[in-house]
């Protein structure tokens, strides 16, 4: 197969162009020659997988209009953050439009801080030239929306950058546009390290509110992903494209025409999925914006599952089988990130990820810590949750992006070799530095459970009396109580109340795992039914959840804890609907289910059975 497509060198129309005029500092330097609409990319940028590649996921780059990315502008809590951004520091939310809506930043609406006062191109969000003709003048730091646009003409228009050079005059017909090969800045991190380090005007201040000499850094992808181990030369090399614009493993061309002949490169075709952990996000939007993309963004949600679990791994010292007498005295469990950059990373406001153990005999929950209520997670003594918490030292307020000037705690697991560094650090005594000096890239962390009094189901028969473990790994990344500070803290327009309503249209706050490990031991220790009950029915244990074995309460909460709920979600992801916390279940009248005492242990010796997902 002859291909007319070169993956060295520039030829053809790919002359080098002239001097670029950078368009990045202020809106009085705007582009002489605007960017071009997306609908009119996607003549030449949309079609069907060619038959090599018939049963992968889409790679035309017309597939980008299914993700955030594409659909920045149009995301309702951003519109919510700005609002409460312009009360707090009117003027200074110019940096949010830049990065989620540039257009309108480069033809002079940087000051909207409303969705209504765009106009409907602003809505290409990050349009496909603000990556194709972005150029590293060696001089722009990244971060902060700071992007430099080629803006010189070759051959009448702006040239747009890719993986290939058109070499062969004899070839098919030429793109419609001028062309240059960038094997350099555009398929490197540094090209999405321009939008994905965020910093504010604010002084950071550390525990006692002195300044540390740096501003607050709000966000921080690109330079977790510059301190790790994924940024040097080795086998642990990899950009952000590696894992979020993935090759196409198959030769594919770029663009229709060359695909309908049959002319595939044999390299350098990426997908444009990019592929995140905000599914939630592109539901609300596709359900509330007219203007999105339905169908792009119902084949990006087919393919998040898949994503989400290359995030992490869970390895758990599982018992190999388990008394109830006793109790649980040490469930270890190990959480990996093999992602680039802290998880979870960006923006850290309402955002959280967890761990929720279960125990369940019977159906019934007999332990449990980290349970998801439909709407917050149940707290409990033993839940090891991964977040990052600022808040403005002077007052503690939280979730107002231009007021945050402290990092509270950053309990995120760092990427594999990340080095110090005062901006990217954690925040806490969770992480100590290894050896090397890098942060570990993973979280040990220990369970402890005590004695609880169950009766057996099925006293008949001793041979079926089993105990199911599992661990997940839980992300949630708009908690309720975020979603209700939008709408409660807004004074400026109603963008809060808005993204409530949608939010709550969908179902409520829905967590993604990320990983799961499970198992089934067999289980001793049960208690017999109360021969004066003869029902059969596991309801005469203790059961009354206070964590000493006695009747109690019966509020069904951890011993001196309380929880908000204990309704189920629903969805599998709440529990029982009578667990509460970290204990038992329990329906505050005598339930089936009591927990006795419980400590913290420290992750032990590898002692039992590992099982690994």
């Amino acid at each position: 197969m002859t291909s007319f497509l070169s993956v060295v060198g520039i030829t053809g129309l790919c002359v080098t162009a002239g001097p670029a005029t950078p368009a990045h500092a202020s809106p009085t330097e705007l582009l002489q020659n605007p960017l071009t609409l997306d609908f009119q990319c996607s003549g030449c940028h949309q079609f069907e997988n060619n038959p090599l590649a018939e049963d992968l996921p889409p790679h035309a780059p017309a597939a980008y209009f299914g993700t955030l990315m594409a659909n920045a502008a149009r995301d309702p809590v951003f519109w919510a953050g700005v609002a409460l951004a312009s009360d707090d520091y009117p003027g200074e939310t110019e940096d949010c439009i830049r990065c989620h809506a540039p257009r309108a930043f480069l033809e002079g609406r940087g000051d909207a801080i409303a969705i209504d006062e765009l106009i409907p191109p602003d809505f290409d969000s990050v349009s496909c030239e603000v990556c194709h003709r972005a150029i590293d003048d060696g001089v722009t730091p990244p971060g902060n929306a700071r992007f430099v646009l080629d803006d010189t003409l070759v051959d009448g228009e702006p040239p747009r950058r890719g993986p290939w050079g058109y070499a062969e005059p004899n070839g098919p017909p030429l793109p419609p546009h001028p062309i240059i090969q960038d094997l350099e800045f555009l398929p490197s991190s540094r090209a999405c390290g321009t939008c994905h380090d965020v910093t504010t005007a604010r002084p950071r201040v550390d525990d006692q509110g002195a300044p540390i000499g740096v501003n607050f850094n709000e966000q921080r992808t690109y330079s977790e992903w510059l301190g790790s181990a994924y940024a040097q030369p080795g086998d642990d090399a990899k950009t952000c494209q590696d894992c979020h614009m993935a090759l196409v493993e198959v030769p594919a061309a770029g663009c229709m025409e060359y695909e309908n002949v049959g002319e595939f490169a044999e390299s350098g075709a990426r997908r444009h999925l990019m592929l995140g952990a905000n599914a939630q996000a592109l539901r609300v939007i596709a359900d509330n914006s007219p203007g999105a993309n339905g169908n792009a963004i119902d084949v990006a949600l087919g393919l998040f599952d898949e994503f989400l679990a290359t995030a992490a791994t869970l390895d758990v010292e599982f018992p190999a089988a388990v008394d109830l007498s006793v109790g649980l005295d040490a469930l270890g469990v190990r959480v990996t990130n093999h992602t680039g950059h802290k998880l979870p990373t960006g923006y850290s406001e309402g955002r959280v990820m967890w761990l929720e153990v279960t125990a369940r005999y019977a159906g019934e929950i007999v332990w449990s810590s980290g349970l998801w209520d439909g709407a917050e997670i149940q707290a409990d003594p033993q839940l090891r949750s991964y977040e990052g918490e600022a808040q403005r030292w002077a007052d503690g307020t939280h979730n107002h992006l231009l007021l945050n000037d402290h990092w509270v705690l950053d309990t995120r697991i760092p990427p594999k070799g990340l080095v110090p560094g005062i901006e990217t650090d954690p925040v806490g005594d969770r992480y100590a530095l290894l050896p090397d000096d890098t942060w570990p890239n993973y979280d040990d962390h220990s369970y402890a459970f005590g004695p609880a009094s169950v009766v057996d189901v099925t006293p008949e028969d001793a041979t079926d009396d089993e105990l199911e473990l599992e661990l997940r790994l839980l992300y949630v990344i708009n908690t309720q109580s975020y979603l209700d500070q939008l709408r409660d803290d807004n004074d400026v327009n109603d963008a809060g109340q808005a993204v409530h309503d949608m939010y709550m249209d969908d179902g409520g706050p829905t967590p993604m795992v990320l990983s799961s490990a499970a198992v089934t031991v067999p289980l001793t220790g049960l208690e017999q039914p109360d021969p004066g009950d003869g029902d059969g029915d596991p309801g005469d244990g203790d059961g009354d959840g206070d964590g000493d074995g006695d009747p109690g309460d019966g509020d069904g909460d951890p011993p001196g804890m309380t929880s908000e709920s204990s309704e189920s979600s629903g969805d599998g992801l709440g529990g029982n609907e009578d667990a509460g916390g970290c204990s038992c279940a329990t329906d505050g009248e005598g339930g089936p289910l009591a927990l006795g005492g419980f400590s913290l242990l420290l992750l032990g010796i590898r002692r039992r059975r590992l099982a690994r997902t």
